[in-house]
């Protein structure tokens, strides 16, 4: 599909070092009556095109994350989003989440008192997810996630890999789902030395799951599929409290520089249900580069528990990207 004629404006953030290119006005009509509708439809109408002209090199990387800012589901959110990266549109993003409460509040799309806290409703495919601006003096001062229902799927499904050994994952649900192991188990340690050691084992997994029914979701297959695979490790934030290191390996090889908010959402659910956060506790959740969420459980349901994620996010630039219809390269490449 053309792109050539589009001015497509941009909003850049980053949450924990994972960027978030925000488009609050895509050129293209998206369909559907709900934003999970629109995600099943993102695929086969312009709005691929779109995604594609954003995230391909030159104007993206194989790493680069956004959101198409849409109409909500109903008037009990503010707007909604469609997550995307370079190889199609996520059900959740909760760095993303955090990056679009800042740019609402900051923008002044919803006011918010110099101080207090504001909260941003938003509809994502998985749900309706809230993301509270605290704000002091006028500035942001922090930004907590609060995820749809978060909750253990499945424990120690067996999975072969080739160069890792035989290796056990449970099924976590965070808005998506995702596979979880200790880095350990592979032999690996969540550093960037095994970055690339990490990024193949977290591919063989997902892809091993590919036809379990661990990878199917329990109410509706619009939700189906293994998002990525999370590996963690033990680690110490000087405080008493429960520490952990993560590196979040998602769609194809992408790899998450936060800690991963809907990802954290899903380890906090696992760690209290196997008791290791202690009810009330908090977990200090790193990431591969060592930015830091915090992140604990606020409330329970039948569904699972809601968990609050809280991080920062900053604004890094504003853009307007267009396609010159003599450039021979067109939508662009992603080299890895």
């Amino acid at each position: 599909m053309d792109a050539t004629g589009w001015t497509v404006n941009t909003i850049d953030y980053h949450t924990a070092g994972e960027p978030f290119r925000i488009v609050p006005e895509p050129p293209c009509e998206i369909p559907g009556a709900t934003v999970l509708e629109r995600r099943q439809n993102a695929t086969t109408s312009r709005a691929d095109t779109l995604r594609q002209l954003l995230v391909n090199e030159p104007r993206g990387h194989a790493d680069m994350y956004g959101g198409f800012i849409v109409p909500p589901n109903d008037s009990g959110a503010h707007f909604g989003v469609l997550f995307w990266h370079k190889d199609g549109f996520s059900t959740a993003c909760g760095h993303g989440t955090i990056a679009l409460g800042a740019w609402a509040v900051e923008s002044g799309l919803v006011p918010a008192p110099d101080d207090g806290e504001t909260d941003v409703v938003i509809d994502v495919p998985s749900g309706r997810v809230t993301a509270k601006v605290a704000t002091v003096a006028g500035n942001i001062d922090s930004i907590t996630f609060c995820n749809v229902p978060s909750a253990v799927m499945v424990r120690t499904i067996p999975v072969e890999t080739a160069g890792f050994g035989p290796l056990e994952v449970d099924v976590l649900w965070g808005g998506a789902l995702y596979a979880s192991l200790p880095a350990r188990a592979a032999g690996l340690d969540v550093t960037p030395s095994c970055l690339n050691q990490l990024i193949d084992a977290g591919r063989q997994i997902k892809a091993a799951l590919a036809d379990h029914p661990a990878a199917r979701h329990p109410s509706d297959p619009r939700l189906d599929g293994i998002y990525g695979t999370i590996f963690h490790e033990d680690a110490d934030a000087g405080n008493g409290r429960l520490a952990q290191r993560n590196v979040t390996i998602f769609a194809d090889g992408q790899v998450d520089r936060s800690p991963c908010g809907s990802g954290t959402a899903a380890r906090v659910a696992s760690l209290d249900a196997s008791g290791e956060l202690a009810d009330g506790a908090v977990l200090e959740h790193y990431s591969i580069v060592d930015s830091h969420f915090s992140a604990s459980v606020i409330g329970r349901g039948d569904d699972g528990v809601e968990v609050g994620v809280r991080g920062t996010a900053h604004k890094v630039g504003e853009c307007s990207f267009a396609l010159d219809p003599r450039d021979e390269l067109g939508l662009g490449f992603v080299l890895r």
